[in-house]
């Protein structure tokens, strides 16, 4: 996902052993430079929802941040959020805004260029893994995290710090993209797609009609077929997109069972842009289900950290309907899309949101397959005239 350049807000600077759950104020070269301007860094972690599991956990060590974007663990420069006593966190407790307060430091003031979440070890033999997963319906098994405990997961994040200002970062954890199944080992690897961005104050809210399956229900926005924030409804259809640069957005409705709904021209500034009440609530007409499967290889050999995400063009705009990371040993994959005619709606302020559907996008997609370094591949599929189709994907 795209990382952003974050906008602040003025504010004294304070030491992080202030904030209730850090230990220290830095580390690295930030000892050394007392003299130097300094600002402050609140970082603060949320998630998207997550495909097929009842919990993720992670438990959180530190925030390690550093100028240079190539910075290797052992080089100077660190300054380094630590934690009092490493965090338990269940991420899928974070969807729709609500944060999971990391802690704050002060900070030289600078422009950095990476970010890094240092999670806390599984140590063998405990009945709760500091790092696990739920599968829906079953027990939790411990979550592989390779390299994190060491050097950290790698975030990429350009970001300024202002002296005297603080820099209010929120690391969007989409656990559903993250998590990797490894083949049929019922081991899970942590692969983690995590988005930087600005505590903003705009937001996209709305209601979806609690007649869908909620749990498998996804609001995404997006821009130009990219998501950029998605999160899943409460329990009374409730959904809320926070932290979103000022812009306009597509919202992409997907519920297991249903038609995608889409709505263009949603704006987002310095407020709450609501698209839906409850006595607006929106429905999505009922729809069959296709299963797409198949694999992503390179001379007969699995392609494993590839992505397959599945396309839509409705009434002239494309947008994303699903993105499934593939499987960790046979570079496999699973998605599951409606066949019916998606619908669609153009936000109106103070309007009511009117449905269309779009008969001649039913069923028909183009998935693409994405893996770093590689050029995407793309597959025309129709699952209008058949229950489901393979579609494999070869470099």
């Amino acid at each position: 996902m795209k990382s952003s350049t974050l906008s602040w807000v003025g504010i004294g600077v304070w030491c992080a052993a202030v904030v209730a759950g850090v230990a220290a104020c830095g580390g690295g070269s930030g000892d050394n430079q007392a003299a130097t301007a300094q600002g402050t860094l609140r970082v603060a972690l949320t998630d998207a929802p997550a495909c097929g599991f009842d919990h993720v956990y992670v438990t959180i060590d530190k925030v390690r941040v550093h100028q240079n974007a190539s910075a290797s663990d052992a080089d100077s420069g660190w300054s380094d959020l630590t934690l009092s006593q490493p965090r338990r966190v269940d991420l899928l407790s974070l969807t729709n805004g609500i944060l999971e307060e990391l802690g704050a430091m002060p900070l030289p003031a600078g422009s950095y260029s990476q970010v890094r979440l240092v999670l806390a070890d599984n140590k063998p033999g405990t009945a709760d893994p500091a790092n696990a997963v739920q599968p829906t319906g079953g027990t939790a098994v411990a979550l592989s995290t390779p390299s994190a405990q060491q050097s950290g997961l790698k975030l990429l994040a350009h970001f300024d710090v202002a002296a005297g200002q603080l820099a209010d970062l929120v690391l969007d954890f989409d656990a559903c993209k993250s998590i990797v199944k490894a083949g049929n080992s019922g081991q899970y690897l942590l692969k983690p797609v995590v988005n930087v961005v600005p505590r903003a104050a705009s937001s996209i809210q709305g209601v979806v009609t609690t007649t869908l399956s909620l749990s498998a229900t996804t609001v995404a926005a997006q821009q130009s077929g990219t998501t950029l924030r998605s999160t899943a409804p409460d329990a009374s259809g409730n959904f809320s997109l926070p932290y979103l640069a000022p812009g306009t957005y597509t919202l992409v409705i997907t519920s297991e069972g249903r038609a995608t709904g889409v709505i263009s021209s949603v704006p987002a500034g310095t407020g709450t842009t609501v698209v839906s009440t409850t006595a607006t609530a929106i429905a999505l007409p009922a729809s069959p289900m296709a299963d797409v499967t198949g694999t992503v290889s390179a001379a007969g050999t699995p392609v494993t950290d590839a992505s397959v995400r599945a396309m839509q063009t409705v009434s002239g705009e494309a947008v994303e309907v699903g993105n499934q990371p593939v499987d960790a040993s046979a570079a496999s994959y699973h998605l599951r899309l409606p066949t019916a005619a998606p619908v669609k709606a153009t936000y109106a302020a103070s309007t009511a949101l009117t449905f269309t559907p779009d008969s001649t996008a039913a069923g028909k997609y183009t998935l693409q397959a994405q893996a770093p370094n590689r050029a995407a591949l793309a597959k025309p599929v129709d699952l209008s005239t058949g229950p489901g189709a393979q579609v494999d994907f070869s470099y």
